[in-house]
């Protein structure tokens, strides 16, 4: 289903106010404070640097919109308040990232949040990208060009921070339209238990996992020796990209890992000719590519993760329970997660609840699914015992 167009809205009146001084700050919090509804947005440098941070806050209240810049050396604690205001609305699109994100780099804790991404996915909107929704719904058109911005080098071009406040600019009024098709279809209490989950999402993890190159599409299929092969040049790529302070991709891309853990290379010419490397990076890292696999060739091999698999019956109930989502799903006109997402479907495949009672001890049901989808749960869960005792 998808959001009828509304009339056009105006387009900013005033440009941003840039903030990057302690003196802003205050008065920017300070007249924040005053408002019963704030939007926000944030950009980060992922795409440009080995630890991202956050490089900009948006944020917008009627008629005014603010950019924040947190590289400018500026103690941003005094916006905690604003963030964990209980009686203050903080609107987000797609906020958990963002969350997460704050809650990493500055410690922030969230209430009372509203996600105008999750309100048009719980609606049944077909697009649900910011861009498109404000396309659709308020015929505003914004630009492509910035979307792999690097928002963490100074000066910020004046086109980006353009760009950027609209990022939060229209978020009041768009929340307004969805709060009032979400109560007209009474699905409020349902986005709102999406929300405060939303802003009980813990902090963005940006340590280094050493055993991530498991997660490498195609590693289980290698042998035991290309698996440690493709663990010492993972394990290179990350020292690398932290001394060059570069996104581990930008060294080398996961499938080229891959194609020299299989080719294992032997020389520098054989790392264009077989493993996939450019003639500039084989001149670059090449002796440390070399180096890297002679390592995994010599080292002991890795054990594979354990993900001892459920019992039968619990595989079973799973996908009772998940052909029962989709059809939810498809009468709803909804993605199947907004039902309920695979984790909660896997907790109540091994519980296998027989009761309200017991169903109410799942914590990972919020209040209102259990009332919407409670008793339709249990029936499936029952009809699945009844047909396998047969």
């Amino acid at each position: 289903m998808s959001q009828s167009r509304r009339p056009q809205q105006r387009s900013p009146a005033k440009p941003p106010t840039f903030v990057d001084s302690a003196e802003g700050l205050a008065a920017l919090v300070k007249m924040l404070s005053s408002q019963p509804t704030v939007a926000v947005d944030t950009e980060s440098n992922s795409l440009y640097v080995y630890r991202e941070r956050v490089c900009l806050l948006q944020f917008s209240v009627p008629g005014e919109d603010y950019l924040v810049d947190p590289l400018a050396k500026i103690d941003l604690a005094p916006l905690g308040s604003i963030f964990a205001d209980a009686t203050q609305l903080k609107i987000f699109h797609a906020a958990e990232y963002d969350v997460m994100c704050l809650k990493r780099d500055f410690g922030f804790s969230f209430a009372n949040l509203f996600d105008t991404m999750w309100a048009a996915r719980i609606l049944g909107w077909s697009r649900v990208g910011l861009a498109n929704i404000l396309s659709e719904t308020f015929d505003v058109k914004t630009s492509k060009r910035f979307q792999r911005y690097n928002w963490g080098k100074r000066p910020l071009d004046s086109n980006a921070l353009a760009y950027a406040r609209l990022d939060t600019h229209y978020l009041i009024p768009l929340r307004k339209l969805q709060a009032e098709a979400l109560a007209e279809r009474r699905r409020s209490e349902e986005a709102q238990e999406v929300f405060a989950s939303i802003a009980a999402t813990g902090p963005a993890n940006n340590t280094f996992d050493p055993d991530g190159f498991w997660r490498i599409k195609g590693t289980h299929d290698l042998s035991r020796r290309e698996q440690a092969v493709l663990r010492e040049l993972y394990l290179w790529r990350d020292q690398e990209a932290a001394r060059r302070d570069f996104p581990p991709f930008k060294i080398l891309g996961d499938s080229v890992l891959s194609t020299l853990a299989r080719k294992r290379p032997a020389s520098e010419d054989d790392l264009t000719r077989s493993g996939g490397l450019s003639p500039r990076n084989a001149s670059r890292y090449g002796r440390f590519v070399l180096r890297a696999i002679r390592r995994g060739e010599r080292t002991q091999t890795p054990r594979p993760p354990s993900t001892p698999r459920p019992p039968e019956e619990v595989v079973d109930r799973f996908q009772a329970l998940r052909k029962w989502r989709k059809k939810v799903a498809a009468e709803r006109g909804v993605d199947v997660d907004v039902v309920l997402g695979n984790a909660v479907l896997w907790s109540l495949a091994k519980e296998n609840p027989k009761s309200s009672e017991e169903l109410r001890r799942t914590d990972r049901l919020g209040n209102w699914k259990r009332e919407a989808y409670g008793e339709a749960i249990l029936e499936t869960l029952r009809s699945f015992d009844n047909r396998r005792s047969r």
